[in-house]
């Protein structure tokens, strides 16, 4: 069998080291941010002139008083980072309450499993062998599911202070040129990004070594305790992403349908009541939501592999360092974004607005090239040349050479599908072209091409995840599977600081628009911000592809863990769990998108009466009140995102108890095939929209002059097209990935409870 090159000893030290540099690279890119100050003060910076950050920022520019400027955006700023502080205090209090309920909940399930018992029992799949009771494994899975929950919300309340630290700054640098501008909101993103990778990882791995003090050389049952984490990290997601989701499209479908629609004024401006809510939401959403989805992910796929790997060889044998290949795949992966975001910001330069969306495609290219061979070191020094994986019931054999094959397939599969996304919704090729060019007849046609474009989005990258599913399983079964998902969530650093970049460009715009900064500011933020919502849509794609692969992971643990030989989708249990499992997300997301309306009803008409009864409104001479309209989406996001939420916890719980462990494989199968699909399709739509929008706005070839300027007919359909898509690109779509990956890893935790007690309805009859 041979063993792993890397030494235990030097495994204990590289996983941590790593996290601990990507940690403190994230605080260096945070320094740099700040060195571009919000303030007037002429002594400010005024001694050094390097990269930019040291340039004289109060320049008088289109006879506007610089300094007034400045104060204007430090006032913006601080009024939209009050108000994403405010939401995510108030969502994380209900999140909260919920977080310790459903702990109490996992402790009583699993403790029941063996009557409470503290008497050592039969391990699961070596019956000669004495594991730790099943009231430690409650116990434990209890902790674990805690310190996900924790890391979840801790990772999307940085990312989101970050964000709206770095908006007005990108702002202000957009003055300079629009490279100074590209550098300070990527350096912000890339904080989010490493800081999130690097905290996932270190907290994952110092939970594993203290379980282990407890749990000795019961690796079956250390690492099904630490199933919790994935449970924790994706539950706080969900709320994360379905309340965020709510919150920032109620807010923008109400600027845009009053403000730009009726009233003809343009986007974020400062007379619109709805704008300080519209940019507290791209901070809510795209940035908490984002980021607690994404560290979900991969906590997710982490542990699948860990469960699957614990009940093989390397469990089987003690083999340390190739058990925490996961880990040394998460550790390489930090340090290959390290150094591919020096490529965009030191490397090279950004001198013209054509230059921002490669130098973002060429984050990827670079990360997954240098991942690869990083990939293939960690795979030779850290597994042995051959080894066997866990296959329902048996074990097969599997070189490293091989799982190298399978971890590579899915990096490169996540590639695929970020570049498949950027065509479908980038405005710069055909298909959003045609959408836009559809709103010529109005937005009937808009809503019927953009549809389309989102239904034929979803061919590529199915296939691309299929053949990763067919290789992956081929050569190293689920375990092959869940590290495949681990390569397409190996870049996430990376990933997560283009995807954060979208957002505070952005906000960068609606800044400079309140603050009356001159027309070619604006045009600039606009521009990093279309290269944004391509990047975006990007990054859902990576989140919906690797959803698909840890989901799958998931489900063959779960299957394993439940002592479930074959899945026959013939029998009367599986058919119907299969046949509830694909309504599932159309369920999930009438609820998300009614929800989106409702709110939406509510801001609309708030913005009216607004519009209505304040004198002087229109005309520039009264405040409008943006804090009603922050507290409707705070209100309607809290009260709405709960039903969703209840929708996808107790799913799992209610069928795994009265139907049982078939029927809920069914369910869990049906759900996966149906939501990538529908996840898939409404991302890209909702951004095709977007950008079709933008693309009409910005007038910059012969084609878009025909369809504009901003006011026209076709922009007006343009808008009602986007304001359609918008809760689909960012409420449904990207919370569906949450739904496939919840469902799957709860089920696992309770997987125990299940196979001893479930199928009440059937052991009745």
């Amino acid at each position: 069998m041979g063993a792993a090159v890397l030494s235990e000893l030097a495994t204990e030290i590289i996983i941590p080291v790593c996290a601990v540099i990507g940690i403190a690279f994230s605080l260096i890119q945070w320094l740099l941010v700040s060195r571009v100050k919000l303030t007037s003060e002429r002594n400010a910076s005024a001694n050094t002139k390097k990269n930019g950050f040291g340039d004289y920022l109060i320049e008088e520019e289109d006879g506007i008083n610089d300094h007034g400027v400045v104060a204007k955006c430090a006032e913006i700023q601080n009024a939209i980072s009050e108000g994403a502080t405010s939401f995510l205090f108030t969502e994380y209090q209900y999140v909260g309450v919920f977080m310790i309920a459903f702990a109490i909940l996992i402790f009583v399930f699993l403790g029941s499993v063996e009557g409470f018992s503290t008497k050592s029992q039969p391990c699961t799949y070596d019956k000669e062998k004495t594991c730790k009771p099943a009231l430690a494994t409650a116990i434990f899975s209890t902790v674990s599911f805690l310190l996900g929950a924790v890391t979840s919300v801790v990772s999307g309340f940085l990312g989101m202070k970050i964000a709206t630290y770095a908006n007005a700054r990108t702002t202000l640098e957009a003055r300079k040129g629009v490279g100074k501008a590209f550098i300070v909101a990527f350096r912000s993103g890339a904080v989010m990004g490493f800081l999130l990778a690097a905290n996932g990882l270190l907290v994952l791995y110092i939970a594993i070594n203290l379980f282990k003090l407890y749990y000795g050389d019961d690796w079956e049952g250390l690492f099904e305790a630490i199933t919790g984490y994935g449970l924790g990290g994706s539950s706080m997601a969900l709320f994360g992403r379905v309340g965020g989701g709510i919150y920032t499209k109620a807010a923008d479908v109400g600027a845009d349908l009053v403000g730009k629609v009726e009233r003809n004024i343009p986007e974020d401006d400062p007379r619109n009541p709805a704008v300080i809510a519209d940019n507290v939401g791209d901070n809510v959403g795209d940035i908490a939501g984002m980021g607690s989805d994404l560290f979900g992910s991969y906590a997710e796929s982490s542990c699948a592999a860990l469960v699957v790997a614990s009940i093989s060889s390397f469990g089987v044998n003690h083999e340390f360092t190739a058990m925490l290949y996961p880990l040394l795949i998460s550790s390489v992966g930090i340090l290959v974004c390290l150094i591919t975001t020096l490529f965009a910001t030191d490397f090279f330069e950004i001198k013209a607005v054509k230059e921002i969306e490669p130098a973002l495609k060429k984050q990827l290219i670079i990360s997954t090239v240098l991942m690869t061979v990083g990939i293939a070191l960690v795979t030779w020094i850290g597994v042995p040349s051959s080894f066997t994986i866990y296959d329902f019931g048996t074990q097969k054999a599997v070189k490293n050479w091989q799982l190298f094959l399978c971890v590579g397939v899915g990096l490169w599969a996540g590639l695929i599908i970020g570049f498949v996304t950027e065509y479908y919704t980038s405005n710069a090729y055909s298909p959003v072209q045609d959408v836009a060019d559809s709103c010529r007849t109005g937005a009937a046609t808009n809503v019927i091409f953009g549809l389309a474009l989102g239904y034929k989005s979803v061919i590529i990258p199915i296939f691309a995840i299929a053949i990763s599913i067919f290789v992956s399983f081929s050569f190293a079964a689920m375990y092959g599977i869940a590290v495949a998902a681990l390569g397409m969530l190996s870049t996430i650093a990376t990933g997560l600081a283009i995807d954060a970049y979208g957002p505070i460009s952005d906000n960068a715009g609606g800044i400079a628009e309140m603050a009356g900064m001159s027309h070619h500011i604006r045009e600039r933020t606009d521009a990093l911000d279309a290269a944004g919502n391509t990047t975006a849509a990007i990054g859902k794609g990576f989140a919906i592809g690797s959803a698909a692969l840890v989901s799958l992971a998931l489900f063959g643990a779960f299957v394993s863990r439940a002592a479930i030989s074959t899945v026959d989708v013939l029998t009367p249990k599986v058919f119907i769990g299969l046949l509830v499992g694909a309504m599932l997300p159309y369920w999930f997301s009438a609820m998300t998108m009614k929800s989106v309306g409702s709110a939406a009803l509510k801001m609309v008409e708030e913005v009216r009466r607004q519009f209505n009864t304040i004198p002087g409104l229109m005309e520039g001479t009264a405040k409008p009140d943006y804090a009603t309209c922050v507290k409707i989406s705070t209100d309607a996001s809290i009260k709405e995102m709960i039903p969703p939420g209840a929708l996808v916890m107790l799913t799992p719980l209610i069928v795994g108890t009265f139907f049982g462990v078939e029927t809920l494989a069914g369910v869990l199968a049906g759900a996966l095939v149906s939501g990538v699909q529908i996840a898939i399709s409404a991302s890209n739509t909702g951004g095709a929209w977007d950008n079709a929008k933008k693309y009409i706005e910005a007038g910059a070839s012969e084609h878009a002059r025909t369809l504009g300027p901003k006011g026209s007919d076709p922009h007006k359909a343009a808008v009602i097209g986007d304001t359609v898509g918008d809760p689909l690109k960012d409420t449904s779509g990207p919370s569906l990935n949450i739904l496939i990956k919840l469902m799957a890893v709860e089920s696992l935790v309770f997987a125990p409870f299940f196979a001893t007690h479930g199928g009440l309805l059937f052991k009745i009859f």
